[in-house]
């Protein structure tokens, strides 16, 4: 059956079975590598990506269900504001150790900057439940999303060139 997605604001038509979960579609049919696998039941955060803005589980939801919905991968996060903050600070903090989950993280953390750009410790840890690291980089992950939440980068790059 084919779908024609809005992945990244480009548009994508691919040709799957309808039970195909979202996951499959960006990694083997869009060449969309960063939104990783992890649990295979929506449980672990690996594979989180935007519908709408709204953070969500691609290894659980098939195909069929995303509809007309916007999806944004870690791909195309960082042409946001907050993805981008949220991308320098995570090299500032130095949060990755392997990476594996680190996409999933940022794409949750993005999605709860965007609704809550001041979060306090208990929004972050609230909004961050689920996505599992299993190098255990969880205060590193809190510091690195206050540190974007405080982060202006258009300020931060006119003071660099002062």
């Amino acid at each position: 059956m084919q779908f024609t997605l809005q992945v990244n604001g480009r548009p994508h038509t691919v040709d799957v079975d309808e039970d195909t979960p979202l996951l499959w579609v960006l990694r083997d049919e869009i060449a969309l590598k960063g939104t990783k696998f992890g649990c295979g039941a929506g449980l672990c955060g690996a594979c989180t990506v935007h519908l709408n803005g709204a953070p969500a589980r691609s290894c659980s939801l098939p195909v069929f269900a995303v509809g007309n919905a916007a999806i944004t991968t870690i791909e195309g996060i960082g042409d946001t504001p907050v993805g981008a903050r949220l991308q320098k600070a995570w090299l500032d903090v130095d949060v990755v150790q392997c990476g594996y989950c680190q996409a999933g993280q940022i794409m949750s953390a993005a999605a709860l900057l965007e609704r809550t750009p001041a979060p306090s410790d208990d929004d972050i840890v609230s909004a961050m439940n689920g996505n599992i690291c299993r190098c255990g980089t969880y205060l590193r992950i809190q510091e690195a999303i206050k540190h974007a939440a405080r982060t202006d980068l258009g300020s931060a790059a006119t003071k660099q060139r002062t």
